[in-house]
């Protein structure tokens, strides 16, 4: 599975050479963020997971930062933060707030449209949608974070069974040969 997934992956002495990524040579090269096992495996897909729910451009930049903190597997977790896209983006979120008003409870404001701009008064509607967004903080904010943890944790265990599961099936075959 390690040859299967490396075909695909950068190698990091090229990206040693590149004038953009050298300021940052001693940290973003650092070994353990290339090497690929199981653990680093299943580490960057949590990471990537987890990180994929942070709003606004800054999904990547996060995976990155927690992938060299925790010294997971880089271009995996990076990669991973792929699933959240302009077609799935929303349908999560809506799921998000859904978990943030269930957990609660029923004293939180349902969920209302936005305030439509009816190409009146910019700085109303402005002010209008910021109550909007205030309005749905809470429990998109807990729904959030429940999720991302959620599909951190699925994606960890769900990689480590793949990985064994593999691992045992090679085994297995190799014990036939």
């Amino acid at each position: 599975m390690r040859r299967l997934l490396k075909r695909y992956l950068p190698d990091p002495t090229s990206l040693a050479a590149n004038r953009w990524l050298a300021p940052f040579g001693t940290t973003l090269l650092h070994p353990r963020l290339w090497h690929l096992n199981r653990h680093s495996a299943a580490g960057a897909v949590a990471i990537g997971l987890f990180c994929g729910l942070i709003p606004g451009p800054f999904q990547m930049l996060g995976a990155a930062l927690a992938c060299m903190a925790l010294r997971v597997n880089l271009p995996l977790a990076l990669f991973t933060t792929l699933y959240t896209n302009p077609f799935t983006i929303v349908p999560l979120y809506i799921l998000a707030f859904s978990i943030g008003e269930g957990l609660l409870g029923a004293g939180t404001v349902g969920f209302t449209p936005p305030p439509e701009w009816a190409g009146g008064d910019l700085l109303n509607w402005i002010s209008a949608l910021g109550t909007w967004m205030a309005d749905l903080g809470r429990p998109l904010a807990l729904g959030l974070i429940v999720l991302a943890s959620g599909l951190a944790l699925a994606g960890y265990l769900l990689t480590r069974l793949a990985w064994r599961t593999y691992l045992i099936h090679h085994w297995h075959r190799r014990r036939r040969r």
